[in-house]
């Protein structure tokens, strides 16, 4: 295996790793460990290149830094990435391989289960490394990070609808749902549950199929999803889907989903302000996952009610963010950040 350094300046440590016996090509970003060790998913998916590997990793672990100090836990921002099929070309070689790099860092990076992997690809690293956490087994094994992302997303819904419409009623609210993946599938079964009405788009049409029976929900082309009608836009699949191209075209009266990295640049969230959109920064509302996580970190022996209170007070800092924004008259995500700066530089005097 060959693991090299590579020399960028806005990350604490970037890490290239390949093992061409065990077929593995990634990487491994750490954005900060001002606040802990370093903990973001391991992706596995395909880019288009090296190159799109190292931005998404990058993208990633910096937005990690800002969930995990959002959701006010002792963690940095840290993510990885192997690049490559999931369902062609994952194998338990990559893994335990991917398990081994993790392990040279020593517990500076945690790693969990993220876009292409599950629990049982995460037992599969445990073999070969102590820093991997959402494991289904043993005396903290979190399992499945997606239900409490969703969970949070939810919440985070309801919050942004109150603030736009003065209720968090989603009795025949109109969502329009990007990707149903494992935290897609999670949150439409609890909008449809709240009586939602649901738009959904994936490029599986087997998930989409299920919802359309499942849910009653009306099925809408991937890429003509985030124009759909709604009241509310939940982005739930792959980052900058709000940009340049697609904020002009959205209707709807909110955007909140578990997607990571969602404005593609910081301009976009002024866009959204301009047209009236509340915008809940991705880092805020699908912190629930991480925080699912950072108990089996932790090792938090009351796991359930200290995962319960840190997503009441995730969903109370979102509603302090929006509050903020709308006093101000800036966007949302200019607050937001502004917010975790604050936590930060006061956590770390």
């Amino acid at each position: 295996m060959q693991i090299t350094r590579l020399p960028i300046e806005s990350h604490e440590e970037v890490y290239r790793v390949e093992d061409p016996d065990a077929g593995l090509l990634g990487f491994i970003a750490i954005h900060s460990t001002r606040l802990g060790p370093a903990a973001g998913g391991l992706r596995m998916r395909i880019y288009d290149g090296e190159a799109a590997a190292v931005e998404d990793v990058l993208r990633l672990s910096r937005g990690m830094t800002f969930k995990n100090a959002a959701a006010d836990l002792p963690l940095g921002g840290g993510k990885a990435v192997i690049l490559g099929d999931p369902a062609r070309q994952k194998t338990p070689a990559l893994l335990q391989a991917m398990g081994r790099a993790i392990e040279t860092l020593q517990g500076r990076y945690w790693t969990a289960e993220d876009m292409g992997m599950s629990t049982a690809d995460m037992s599969i690293l445990a073999g070969q490394t102590r820093f991997v956490a959402g494991l289904a087994g043993g005396a903290h094994g979190s399992g499945d990070p997606s239900p409490v992302t969703a969970r949070g997303v939810f919440n985070a819904i309801g919050t942004a609808l109150r603030h736009r419409f003065g209720t968090a009623e989603l009795a025949g609210r109109v969502v329009a749902v990007q990707g149903l993946g494992s935290v897609g599938r999670h949150l439409g079964a609890l909008l449809h549950g709240a009586g939602a009405r649901l738009v959904v788009a994936d490029t599986d049409p087997a998930r989409v199929a299920a919802a359309v029976s499942g849910w009653g929900a009306q099925a809408c082309p991937v890429e003509r999803i985030h124009a759909a009608p709604a009241d509310v836009f939940a982005p739930c699949a792959i980052g900058a889907v709000l940009n340049a191209g697609t904020v002009p075209d959205l209707r709807c009266a909110v955007v909140a989903g578990a997607a990571n990295n969602q404005l593609a640049t910081a301009a976009d969230g002024a866009a959204l302000h301009g047209r009236g959109i509340i915008y809940a920064p991705d880092f805020v509302a699908n912190g629930g996952g991480i925080i699912n996580v950072a108990a089996e970190i932790l090792r938090r022996p009351d796991r359930d009610a200290w995962v319960a209170a840190k997503l009441a007070r995730l969903d109370a800092t979102l509603d302090a963010i929006l509050t903020r924004a709308a006093r101000e008259r800036v966007g949302p995500n200019e607050v937001a950040e502004r917010v975790v700066a604050e936590r930060m530089a006061s956590r770390a005097a």
